[in-house]
Protein backbone atom coordinates (compact mmCIF):
# COMPACT_ATOMS: atom_id res chain seq x y z
CA UNK A 1 0.00 0.00 0.00
CA UNK A 2 2.89 2.16 1.16
CA UNK A 3 4.77 1.55 -2.51
CA UNK A 4 1.55 2.26 -4.62
CA UNK A 5 0.70 5.66 -2.53
CA UNK A 6 4.25 6.60 -3.50
CA UNK A 7 3.70 5.91 -7.02
CA UNK A 8 1.02 7.94 -7.28
CA UNK A 9 2.03 10.88 -6.12
CA UNK A 10 5.12 10.35 -8.35
CA UNK A 11 2.53 10.22 -10.91
CA UNK A 12 0.76 12.94 -9.61
CA UNK A 13 -2.19 10.72 -9.62
CA UNK A 14 -3.06 10.86 -5.50
CA UNK A 15 -6.94 11.71 -4.81
CA UNK A 16 -8.15 14.08 -2.41
CA UNK A 17 -6.31 17.82 -0.96
CA UNK A 18 -2.86 18.23 -2.14
CA UNK A 19 -0.72 20.78 -0.83
CA UNK A 20 1.88 22.05 -3.60
CA UNK A 21 4.73 19.73 -2.44
CA UNK A 22 2.49 17.20 -3.17
CA UNK A 23 1.35 17.77 -6.61
CA UNK A 24 5.47 17.84 -7.18
CA UNK A 25 6.59 20.90 -7.55
CA UNK A 26 10.28 19.93 -7.30
CA UNK A 27 12.84 19.33 -10.34
CA UNK A 28 11.70 16.39 -12.24
CA UNK A 29 14.94 13.88 -12.56
CA UNK A 30 16.77 12.77 -15.39
CA UNK A 31 16.00 9.35 -16.58
CA UNK A 32 18.58 7.74 -19.15
CA UNK A 33 19.48 4.10 -20.53
CA UNK A 34 22.98 2.47 -20.18
CA UNK A 35 25.07 1.82 -22.28
CA UNK A 36 22.29 2.83 -24.85
CA UNK A 37 18.72 2.71 -25.26
CA UNK A 38 19.31 0.38 -28.04
CA UNK A 39 18.99 -3.13 -26.91
CA UNK A 40 19.53 -6.47 -28.44
CA UNK A 41 16.53 -8.82 -28.13
CA UNK A 42 17.22 -10.60 -24.90
CA UNK A 43 19.65 -8.16 -23.64
CA UNK A 44 19.68 -6.47 -20.26
CA UNK A 45 20.19 -2.61 -19.89
CA UNK A 46 20.42 -0.15 -16.47
CA UNK A 47 18.23 2.66 -16.33
CA UNK A 48 19.60 5.79 -14.27
CA UNK A 49 17.36 7.82 -12.60
CA UNK A 50 19.16 11.24 -11.50
CA UNK A 51 18.82 14.62 -9.71
CA UNK A 52 20.27 17.34 -8.23
CA UNK A 53 17.69 17.16 -5.41
CA UNK A 54 18.61 15.02 -2.11
CA UNK A 55 15.99 12.71 -2.45
CA UNK A 56 15.48 9.80 -0.51
CA UNK A 57 14.48 7.42 -3.01
CA UNK A 58 13.44 7.37 -6.89
CA UNK A 59 10.58 5.71 -8.49
CA UNK A 60 10.31 3.84 -11.84
CA UNK A 61 7.38 3.24 -13.81
CA UNK A 62 6.51 1.74 -16.82
CA UNK A 63 4.08 2.77 -18.68
CA UNK A 64 1.24 0.50 -19.93
CA UNK A 65 -2.15 -0.87 -18.62
CA UNK A 66 -0.78 -1.87 -14.97
CA UNK A 67 1.97 0.70 -14.55
CA UNK A 68 4.22 -1.54 -12.42
CA UNK A 69 6.74 0.01 -10.30
CA UNK A 70 9.61 -0.27 -8.62
CA UNK A 71 11.61 1.80 -5.71
CA UNK A 72 15.35 2.25 -4.95
CA UNK A 73 16.93 4.33 -2.51
CA UNK A 74 18.87 6.81 -3.28
CA UNK A 75 23.09 6.64 -3.52
CA UNK A 76 25.26 10.30 -3.91
CA UNK A 77 27.73 10.46 -6.52
CA UNK A 78 30.99 11.80 -5.90
CA UNK A 79 30.16 15.14 -7.62
CA UNK A 80 26.95 15.63 -5.27
CA UNK A 81 24.50 13.85 -7.46
CA UNK A 82 21.83 11.61 -6.20
CA UNK A 83 20.95 8.72 -8.24
CA UNK A 84 19.17 5.39 -8.36
CA UNK A 85 20.23 2.72 -11.09
CA UNK A 86 17.79 0.51 -12.17
CA UNK A 87 18.18 -3.30 -14.01
CA UNK A 88 15.70 -4.02 -17.04
CA UNK A 89 15.64 -7.26 -18.76
CA UNK A 90 15.83 -9.68 -20.74
CA UNK A 91 14.24 -7.42 -23.53
CA UNK A 92 12.05 -8.24 -26.23
CA UNK A 93 10.41 -6.66 -28.62
CA UNK A 94 7.00 -8.36 -28.16
CA UNK A 95 6.21 -5.84 -25.57
CA UNK A 96 6.72 -1.48 -24.71
CA UNK A 97 9.20 -0.32 -22.45
CA UNK A 98 8.74 3.03 -21.73
CA UNK A 99 9.79 4.49 -18.37
CA UNK A 100 9.53 7.27 -16.64
CA UNK A 101 10.94 7.93 -12.81
CA UNK A 102 9.99 10.28 -10.01
CA UNK A 103 12.42 11.24 -6.62
CA UNK A 104 10.20 11.00 -3.39
CA UNK A 105 10.99 12.28 0.12
CA UNK A 106 10.91 9.41 2.44
CA UNK A 107 9.65 11.20 5.65
CA UNK A 108 8.34 14.88 4.29
CA UNK A 109 4.86 13.99 4.22
CA UNK A 110 5.66 11.58 0.89
CA UNK A 111 6.55 14.75 -1.29
CA UNK A 112 7.78 13.21 -4.67
CA UNK A 113 8.89 15.62 -7.64
CA UNK A 114 7.37 15.34 -11.06
CA UNK A 115 8.14 12.85 -13.64
CA UNK A 116 10.62 12.29 -15.91
CA UNK A 117 10.80 12.99 -19.36
CA UNK A 118 9.81 8.72 -20.80
CA UNK A 119 12.67 6.90 -22.08
CA UNK A 120 11.62 4.11 -25.05
CA UNK A 121 14.05 0.79 -25.00
CA UNK A 122 14.57 0.14 -28.97
CA UNK A 123 14.55 -3.05 -29.62
CA UNK A 124 16.07 -3.62 -33.45
CA UNK A 125 13.53 -5.52 -35.58
CA UNK A 126 13.88 -7.08 -39.00
CA UNK A 127 11.84 -4.76 -41.49
CA UNK A 128 12.98 -2.87 -44.25
CA UNK A 129 16.20 -0.82 -42.63
CA UNK A 130 15.51 3.41 -43.55
CA UNK A 131 18.55 5.73 -45.05
CA UNK A 132 20.33 8.42 -42.67
CA UNK A 133 21.95 11.37 -44.09
CA UNK A 134 23.39 15.06 -43.91
CA UNK A 135 22.48 17.38 -46.28
CA UNK A 136 25.37 19.69 -45.05
CA UNK A 137 28.20 16.75 -45.84
CA UNK A 138 29.95 14.51 -42.98
CA UNK A 139 32.28 17.16 -41.74
CA UNK A 140 30.87 20.44 -39.70
CA UNK A 141 32.37 23.25 -38.48
CA UNK A 142 31.49 24.61 -35.21
CA UNK A 143 28.43 27.56 -35.43
CA UNK A 144 26.98 25.37 -38.27
CA UNK A 145 23.13 23.93 -38.15
CA UNK A 146 23.44 20.63 -38.03
CA UNK A 147 20.11 18.10 -39.63
CA UNK A 148 20.10 14.92 -40.23
CA UNK A 149 17.38 12.99 -42.27
CA UNK A 150 15.93 9.26 -41.80
CA UNK A 151 13.64 8.12 -45.15
CA UNK A 152 13.04 5.22 -46.06
CA UNK A 153 10.74 3.64 -49.15
CA UNK A 154 8.41 1.68 -46.40
CA UNK A 155 5.59 3.66 -45.13
CA UNK A 156 6.83 4.15 -41.26
CA UNK A 157 5.27 6.16 -38.58
CA UNK A 158 7.83 7.59 -36.96
CA UNK A 159 11.57 7.66 -36.78
CA UNK A 160 13.96 7.26 -33.76
CA UNK A 161 17.39 8.32 -33.76
CA UNK A 162 20.45 6.85 -31.90
CA UNK A 163 24.49 8.09 -31.28
CA UNK A 164 26.71 5.54 -30.26
CA UNK A 165 27.11 6.04 -26.63
CA UNK A 166 24.22 8.05 -25.93
CA UNK A 167 21.84 7.95 -23.48
CA UNK A 168 19.21 9.75 -25.33
CA UNK A 169 16.66 8.42 -28.58
CA UNK A 170 14.99 11.43 -29.91
CA UNK A 171 12.15 10.47 -31.74
CA UNK A 172 10.00 12.47 -34.56
CA UNK A 173 6.72 11.60 -36.42
CA UNK A 174 7.09 11.18 -39.91
CA UNK A 175 6.43 13.28 -42.96
CA UNK A 176 5.24 11.58 -46.55
CA UNK A 177 6.65 13.67 -49.40
CA UNK A 178 4.77 10.91 -51.91
CA UNK A 179 2.90 8.05 -51.39
CA UNK A 180 4.77 4.77 -50.23
CA UNK A 181 7.68 7.19 -48.95
CA UNK A 182 8.37 7.97 -45.41
CA UNK A 183 11.01 10.67 -43.44
CA UNK A 184 11.62 12.93 -40.74
CA UNK A 185 14.45 15.77 -39.88
CA UNK A 186 16.14 16.11 -36.98
CA UNK A 187 17.64 19.32 -35.73
CA UNK A 188 20.34 18.81 -33.66
CA UNK A 189 20.85 22.44 -33.71
CA UNK A 190 24.31 24.78 -33.72
CA UNK A 191 27.18 22.13 -33.76
CA UNK A 192 29.20 21.37 -30.68
CA UNK A 193 31.92 19.20 -29.84
CA UNK A 194 29.51 17.45 -28.59
CA UNK A 195 27.58 16.19 -31.83
CA UNK A 196 30.71 14.28 -33.01
CA UNK A 197 29.94 10.76 -33.12
CA UNK A 198 28.55 7.88 -35.21
CA UNK A 199 24.78 7.97 -35.97
CA UNK A 200 21.67 5.28 -36.53
CA UNK A 201 18.49 6.17 -37.39
CA UNK A 202 15.51 2.99 -36.77
CA UNK A 203 11.64 3.06 -38.36
CA UNK A 204 8.50 2.25 -36.22
CA UNK A 205 4.56 2.09 -36.28
CA UNK A 206 2.10 3.35 -34.37
CA UNK A 207 0.52 1.29 -31.74
CA UNK A 208 3.81 -1.41 -32.03
CA UNK A 209 6.50 -1.57 -29.79
CA UNK A 210 8.87 -3.16 -32.92
CA UNK A 211 11.20 -1.08 -34.93
CA UNK A 212 13.19 -1.81 -38.21
CA UNK A 213 17.11 -2.84 -38.86
CA UNK A 214 19.05 0.34 -37.98
CA UNK A 215 20.49 2.20 -41.04
CA UNK A 216 23.96 2.20 -42.16
CA UNK A 217 25.93 4.27 -39.99
CA UNK A 218 26.92 7.86 -40.47
CA UNK A 219 29.56 9.76 -38.76
CA UNK A 220 29.85 13.40 -38.04
CA UNK A 221 33.01 14.99 -37.54
CA UNK A 222 34.24 18.02 -36.46
CA UNK A 223 36.46 20.40 -37.59
CA UNK A 224 38.80 22.90 -35.88
CA UNK A 225 38.84 21.21 -32.84
CA UNK A 226 42.61 20.50 -33.48
CA UNK A 227 44.54 23.37 -33.65
CA UNK A 228 47.01 22.57 -36.52
CA UNK A 229 46.63 23.12 -40.26
CA UNK A 230 47.68 20.47 -42.71
CA UNK A 231 49.18 21.18 -45.93
CA UNK A 232 47.32 19.39 -49.41
CA UNK A 233 49.35 19.27 -52.94
CA UNK A 234 49.00 17.27 -55.79
CA UNK A 235 51.77 15.47 -58.72
CA UNK A 236 52.27 15.99 -60.92
CA UNK A 237 50.04 19.16 -60.79
CA UNK A 238 46.42 20.57 -60.70
CA UNK A 239 45.72 20.09 -64.27
CA UNK A 240 45.95 16.93 -65.20
CA UNK A 241 44.94 15.02 -68.93
CA UNK A 242 42.17 11.74 -68.77
CA UNK A 243 44.27 8.40 -68.01
CA UNK A 244 47.31 10.37 -66.29
CA UNK A 245 48.27 9.28 -62.66
CA UNK A 246 47.82 11.69 -59.60
CA UNK A 247 48.95 11.74 -56.11
CA UNK A 248 47.47 14.27 -53.03
CA UNK A 249 49.89 14.63 -50.78
CA UNK A 250 48.43 15.19 -47.53
CA UNK A 251 50.81 16.00 -44.16
CA UNK A 252 51.38 17.79 -40.94
CA UNK A 253 54.54 18.52 -38.62
CA UNK A 254 51.81 17.99 -35.70
CA UNK A 255 52.07 14.59 -34.34
CA UNK A 256 48.63 12.90 -35.68
CA UNK A 257 48.51 9.34 -36.71
CA UNK A 258 45.33 9.79 -38.79
CA UNK A 259 44.72 11.96 -42.01
CA UNK A 260 41.63 12.22 -43.76
CA UNK A 261 40.76 13.48 -47.61
CA UNK A 262 37.58 15.29 -48.36
CA UNK A 263 35.94 16.49 -51.96
CA UNK A 264 33.88 19.39 -51.53
CA UNK A 265 29.76 18.92 -53.31
CA UNK A 266 29.54 15.05 -52.19
CA UNK A 267 27.19 13.22 -49.76
CA UNK A 268 30.67 10.50 -49.52
CA UNK A 269 31.94 10.39 -46.43
CA UNK A 270 35.86 11.25 -46.40
CA UNK A 271 38.67 9.24 -46.75
CA UNK A 272 40.91 8.31 -43.99
CA UNK A 273 44.35 6.65 -44.03
CA UNK A 274 46.87 6.23 -40.82
CA UNK A 275 50.06 9.09 -41.13
CA UNK A 276 53.56 7.86 -42.05
CA UNK A 277 56.30 9.94 -40.25
CA UNK A 278 58.98 10.65 -43.14
CA UNK A 279 60.82 13.99 -43.98
CA UNK A 280 60.40 15.42 -40.21
CA UNK A 281 56.44 15.33 -40.97
CA UNK A 282 53.64 12.96 -40.63
CA UNK A 283 51.99 12.33 -44.33
CA UNK A 284 49.40 10.06 -46.38
CA UNK A 285 49.49 9.47 -50.35
CA UNK A 286 46.16 9.59 -51.98
CA UNK A 287 46.67 7.94 -55.47
CA UNK A 288 43.62 8.10 -58.24
CA UNK A 289 45.00 6.36 -61.19
CA UNK A 290 44.04 6.49 -63.73
CA UNK A 291 41.99 9.71 -63.55
CA UNK A 292 39.18 10.39 -65.14
CA UNK A 293 36.58 13.98 -65.17
CA UNK A 294 34.65 12.23 -62.51
CA UNK A 295 38.37 13.03 -60.19
CA UNK A 296 37.98 16.99 -60.55
CA UNK A 297 36.70 18.90 -57.87
CA UNK A 298 37.75 20.61 -54.71
CA UNK A 299 39.82 18.90 -52.38
CA UNK A 300 40.56 19.49 -48.84
CA UNK A 301 42.83 17.47 -45.94
CA UNK A 302 42.72 17.23 -42.41
CA UNK A 303 44.27 15.46 -39.07
CA UNK A 304 42.82 13.63 -36.45
CA UNK A 305 43.77 11.05 -33.40
CA UNK A 306 42.63 7.36 -33.88
CA UNK A 307 41.34 7.22 -30.24
CA UNK A 308 39.56 10.71 -31.16
CA UNK A 309 38.27 10.19 -35.18
CA UNK A 310 35.29 12.44 -35.01
CA UNK A 311 37.76 15.47 -33.86
CA UNK A 312 39.34 16.99 -36.42
CA UNK A 313 42.02 19.74 -37.35
CA UNK A 314 41.49 22.85 -39.30
CA UNK A 315 41.30 22.31 -43.29
CA UNK A 316 44.03 22.32 -45.43
CA UNK A 317 43.81 25.16 -48.51
CA UNK A 318 41.63 24.20 -51.21
CA UNK A 319 43.30 22.30 -53.97
CA UNK A 320 41.48 22.01 -57.42
CA UNK A 321 41.46 19.47 -59.17
CA UNK A 322 41.04 19.51 -63.13
CA UNK A 323 41.01 16.74 -65.24
CA UNK A 324 41.05 17.54 -69.13
CA UNK A 325 39.44 15.13 -71.75
CA UNK A 326 36.78 13.14 -72.91
CA UNK A 327 34.22 12.99 -69.89
CA UNK A 328 32.94 9.65 -68.54
CA UNK A 329 29.26 8.64 -68.24
CA UNK A 330 27.50 11.14 -65.92
CA UNK A 331 25.21 7.82 -65.06
CA UNK A 332 28.28 5.64 -63.73
CA UNK A 333 29.96 6.23 -60.39
CA UNK A 334 33.16 7.85 -60.54
CA UNK A 335 36.43 5.49 -61.18
CA UNK A 336 38.35 3.61 -58.30
CA UNK A 337 40.32 5.55 -56.29
CA UNK A 338 43.44 4.44 -55.41
CA UNK A 339 45.03 5.15 -51.74
CA UNK A 340 47.91 4.46 -50.57
CA UNK A 341 50.44 4.68 -47.38
CA UNK A 342 53.68 4.15 -46.68
CA UNK A 343 54.19 0.69 -48.79
CA UNK A 344 50.19 -0.25 -47.73
CA UNK A 345 47.82 0.30 -50.58
CA UNK A 346 43.84 -0.35 -50.27
CA UNK A 347 41.81 0.66 -53.61
CA UNK A 348 38.67 2.42 -53.09
CA UNK A 349 35.52 3.18 -55.20
CA UNK A 350 31.97 5.29 -54.87
CA UNK A 351 29.03 2.78 -54.53
CA UNK A 352 25.50 4.35 -54.90
CA UNK A 353 25.08 4.50 -51.34
CA UNK A 354 27.50 6.85 -51.38
CA UNK A 355 30.26 5.04 -49.27
CA UNK A 356 33.79 3.96 -51.02
CA UNK A 357 34.53 -0.10 -50.54
CA UNK A 358 37.95 -1.23 -51.10
CA UNK A 359 38.27 -3.50 -54.51
CA UNK A 360 40.95 -5.33 -55.59
CA UNK A 361 42.81 -4.42 -59.28
CA UNK A 362 43.04 -7.23 -61.75
CA UNK A 363 47.11 -7.03 -63.08
CA UNK A 364 47.46 -7.04 -67.00
CA UNK A 365 48.41 -11.27 -67.07
CA UNK A 366 45.18 -11.81 -64.78
CA UNK A 367 43.07 -10.33 -67.87
CA UNK A 368 44.99 -12.39 -70.52
CA UNK A 369 44.00 -15.36 -68.58
CA UNK A 370 40.56 -15.10 -68.21
CA UNK A 371 40.22 -14.23 -71.97
CA UNK A 372 41.82 -17.57 -73.19
CA UNK A 373 39.59 -19.25 -69.94
CA UNK A 374 36.17 -17.73 -71.55
CA UNK A 375 37.47 -18.76 -75.29
CA UNK A 376 38.35 -22.61 -74.30
CA UNK A 377 34.69 -22.62 -72.70
CA UNK A 378 33.22 -21.43 -76.06
CA UNK A 379 35.34 -23.57 -78.68
CA UNK A 380 34.57 -26.86 -75.90
CA UNK A 381 30.56 -25.81 -75.83
CA UNK A 382 30.67 -25.64 -79.96
CA UNK A 383 32.97 -29.05 -79.78
CA UNK A 384 30.22 -31.08 -78.01
CA UNK A 385 27.34 -29.65 -80.02
CA UNK A 386 28.64 -30.77 -83.38
CA UNK A 387 30.03 -34.27 -81.51
CA UNK A 388 25.91 -34.22 -80.63
CA UNK A 389 24.53 -33.62 -84.14
CA UNK A 390 27.71 -35.99 -85.79
CA UNK A 391 26.04 -39.17 -83.79
CA UNK A 392 22.46 -37.66 -84.49
CA UNK A 393 22.95 -38.00 -87.99
CA UNK A 394 25.50 -41.66 -88.26
CA UNK A 395 22.34 -42.67 -86.18
CA UNK A 396 19.81 -41.85 -88.87
CA UNK A 397 22.62 -43.86 -91.99
CA UNK A 398 22.21 -47.11 -89.95
CA UNK A 399 19.09 -49.64 -89.72
CA UNK A 400 20.44 -51.57 -87.36
CA UNK A 401 21.94 -50.02 -84.10
CA UNK A 402 23.11 -52.96 -82.63
CA UNK A 403 25.30 -53.90 -85.60
CA UNK A 404 27.01 -50.76 -86.22
CA UNK A 405 30.48 -52.49 -85.85
CA UNK A 406 29.57 -55.47 -87.90
CA UNK A 407 30.78 -53.99 -91.45
CA UNK A 408 29.16 -56.56 -94.06
CA UNK A 409 29.17 -57.56 -98.19
CA UNK A 410 26.15 -57.68 -99.49
CA UNK A 411 25.09 -58.44 -102.94
CA UNK A 412 23.95 -55.03 -104.84
CA UNK A 413 21.32 -55.32 -107.36
CA UNK A 414 21.55 -54.29 -110.36
CA UNK A 415 19.46 -51.69 -112.03
CA UNK A 416 18.77 -51.12 -115.99
CA UNK A 417 16.08 -48.76 -116.31
CA UNK A 418 12.51 -48.85 -115.05
CA UNK A 419 12.08 -52.65 -115.96
CA UNK A 420 14.89 -53.20 -113.60
CA UNK A 421 12.90 -51.26 -110.92
CA UNK A 422 9.80 -53.45 -111.10
CA UNK A 423 11.87 -56.99 -110.92
CA UNK A 424 11.48 -58.31 -107.11
CA UNK A 425 12.96 -61.30 -107.77
CA UNK A 426 17.12 -62.08 -106.96
CA UNK A 427 19.92 -62.27 -109.29
CA UNK A 428 21.28 -65.39 -109.45
CA UNK A 429 23.73 -65.72 -106.40
CA UNK A 430 21.36 -63.37 -104.20
CA UNK A 431 19.35 -64.65 -101.50
CA UNK A 432 16.65 -61.88 -100.38
CA UNK A 433 14.97 -62.57 -96.40
CA UNK A 434 11.48 -62.98 -97.33
CA UNK A 435 10.39 -60.67 -93.85
CA UNK A 436 13.00 -58.02 -94.23
CA UNK A 437 12.02 -54.87 -96.40
CA UNK A 438 12.86 -51.55 -96.15
CA UNK A 439 13.74 -50.93 -92.31
CA UNK A 440 12.61 -47.19 -91.03
CA UNK A 441 15.47 -44.86 -89.76
CA UNK A 442 14.96 -44.80 -85.86
CA UNK A 443 13.27 -42.23 -84.30
CA UNK A 444 11.69 -41.34 -87.61
CA UNK A 445 8.07 -41.53 -89.53
CA UNK A 446 7.71 -42.15 -93.43
CA UNK A 447 10.59 -42.63 -95.78
CA UNK A 448 12.67 -45.70 -94.97
CA UNK A 449 16.45 -45.68 -94.99
CA UNK A 450 16.64 -46.70 -98.09
CA UNK A 451 18.77 -44.89 -100.31
CA UNK A 452 19.09 -44.21 -104.63
CA UNK A 453 22.40 -43.15 -104.64
CA UNK A 454 23.66 -40.74 -108.08
CA UNK A 455 24.67 -43.72 -110.42
CA UNK A 456 20.98 -45.37 -109.84
CA UNK A 457 21.51 -48.22 -107.40
CA UNK A 458 19.24 -48.91 -104.88
CA UNK A 459 20.99 -49.70 -101.68
CA UNK A 460 18.38 -52.33 -99.46
CA UNK A 461 19.22 -53.66 -96.39
CA UNK A 462 19.54 -57.43 -96.35
CA UNK A 463 19.55 -59.59 -93.82
CA UNK A 464 22.32 -62.79 -94.70
CA UNK A 465 21.41 -66.46 -94.23
CA UNK A 466 23.67 -68.76 -91.48
CA UNK A 467 25.43 -70.37 -94.42
CA UNK A 468 26.42 -67.45 -96.72
CA UNK A 469 27.15 -63.62 -96.71
CA UNK A 470 25.72 -62.61 -99.92
CA UNK A 471 26.99 -59.19 -101.08
CA UNK A 472 25.88 -56.56 -103.69
CA UNK A 473 27.98 -56.23 -106.47
CA UNK A 474 27.93 -52.76 -108.23
CA UNK A 475 29.81 -51.51 -110.91
CA UNK A 476 32.13 -49.82 -108.35
CA UNK A 477 33.09 -53.21 -106.70
CA UNK A 478 32.05 -54.76 -103.44
CA UNK A 479 31.41 -52.51 -100.10
CA UNK A 480 30.57 -53.54 -96.66
CA UNK A 481 26.88 -52.14 -95.66
CA UNK A 482 26.69 -51.13 -92.31
CA UNK A 483 24.18 -52.10 -90.17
Amino acid sequence: MFATLTALLCLGLSVGLRTPEEAGIYRKPSLSALPSPVVTSGGFVTLRCISWQGFDRFILTKEGAHRPSWTLDSQQRHNGQFQALFPVGPVTPSYSWTFRCCGCYRYIHQQCSEPSDPVELLVPGVSGKPSLLSQQGSIMTFGQNLTLQCLSDISYDRFALSKEGGHNLPQRLSERPQTGCSQADFLLGRVSLSHGGRYRCYGGHKFSSKWSTPSDPLDILVAGVLPDTPSLSVQPGPTVAAGENVTLLCQTRSQRDILFLSKEGTMVSPLRLRSKYQAQQYQAQFSMSPVTSAHGGTYRCYSSFSTSPYKLSHPSDALELMVSGPSGDPTSPPPGLKVTSGGSEDQFSTTESGQWKGVQGLKPYQNVLIGISVAFVLLLFLFVLLLIRHRQQGKCRTSAPAQLLMPRKRPSVRRRGDAAMKNTQPEEGVELHPQVGPLPCPGHQGPSCCQTSSNGHLHVPISPSPQQRPTLTSPLGTWGVLL
